[in-house]
């Protein structure tokens, strides 16, 4: 049995959580989460605790079990806390802004970069150059983050480009003069 299957979730106060057969629906201050449930295990609140059990020993079930754990924690944390990643734009000239509900990327291109931004995000843009991206579901937070990044990576020769904030990039040195 995983071990972190077996853990319990503690379900904070202002937290409603409905389980229906395999439907999971989390509801919090921060808005609200609904996830199925893999068949091979089972979910039951029991006491203010959310517990995952599998329903049968095969590898399957043995595999889903502290994932689907974990899923339903980040459910949890994701309703009470939130969830954000950082991104931040590097280059001369490069910005971006929100326009209604696109973001628009000012990134080395010719033209403009318009990405449509999903239900259940918020963008915030402190800077022009900084976006964070807010949400409770960890998953559609981190997709929408690694999409934008993968429109400009940063190149390894002078760094510009859409990095997360405290990413450590492996610079490479310019071609040498003449030898």
């Amino acid at each position: 049995m995983s071990r972190i299957g077996r853990a319990p979730i503690a379900v904070p106060a202002g937290v409603q959580v409905d389980v229906d057969e395999r439907e999971v629906r989390v509801k919090g201050p921060k808005g609200q989460i609904s996830w199925t449930v893999h068949p091979t295990v089972s979910v039951a609140v029991e006491g203010g605790k959310l517990r995952v059990e599998p329903r049968s020993e095969d590898r399957l079930a043995k595999a889903m079990h502290g994932t689907s754990r974990q899923l339903l924690s980040n459910m949890v944390r994701g309703v009470t806390q939130g969830f954000r990643k950082t991104l931040d734009i590097v280059g001369v000239g490069y910005n971006a802004k929100v326009q209604g509900k696109k973001l628009v990327l000012q990134i080395g291109f010719c033209h403009p970069v318009d990405v449509q931004i999903p239900d259940g995000l918020i963008l915030e843009l402190p800077t022009n150059v900084r976006i964070h991206v807010n949400g409770v579901d960890k998953q559609l937070v981190g997709q929408f983050a690694a999409n934008i990044r993968r429109i400009r990576p940063p190149e390894p020769y002078k760094g510009k480009g859409i990095r997360y904030e405290g990413e450590q990039l492996r610079r490479k040195a310019a071609k040498a003069a003449g030898a």
